[in-house]
């Protein structure tokens, strides 16, 4: 064999090896995301709050317990998160949104929101819907400029 032959056999060996490697890491991390998805159902509370405001923001900035700062992961605590200032009752609490329903929330309107702990995980307007936001085509800058801001 000559040797060009014997170095695509091994690329294709190690991307074969990699391809494989990937999929067992990505059905654990679906078993993972399940587990974790039926303990944040079965924690679910309704709760009518108002919206003060909702912002893209780190961990440490947005003003959360010094509890969940440590039990949060190192990769978590650099990367900007939807974070959701609401009044609940008599006291003003900051959440942690999910990010498939950021973009929905209404600021300075009283919505019902399901909580489980400090997490949103979807809303439902008191007055009225709470209309969805169109998804809008972006320009390239506009892209980069988002990207800059988180």
């Amino acid at each position: 064999m000559q040797t060009w032959q014997i170095v695509i056999i091994v690329l294709t060996v190690i991307l074969a090896a990699l391809a494989i490697g990937l999929y067992i890491l990505g059905k654990r991390a679906q078993k993972k995301k399940a587990e974790q998805d039926a303990q944040i159902a079965a924690a679910a509370q309704t709760v009518s709050m108002l919206i003060i405001d909702k912002k893209r923001m780190m961990l440490k900035d947005a003003g959360l317990p010094p509890q969940v700062l440590a039990q949060a992961p190192k990769l978590m605590r650099r990367s900007k998160m939807p974070i959701v200032k609401a009044k609940v009752g008599p006291k003003i609490m900051t959440f942690i949104c999910d990010g498939e329903i950021f973009d929905m929330i209404p600021t300075k309107k009283e919505v019902k929101a399901v909580v489980s702990g400090l997490y949103i995980t979807s809303i439902k307007g008191i007055r009225g819907s709470v209309q969805q936001a169109a998804p809008q085509k972006l320009k390239f800058w506009d892209k980069v400029k988002r990207k800059a801001q988180m």
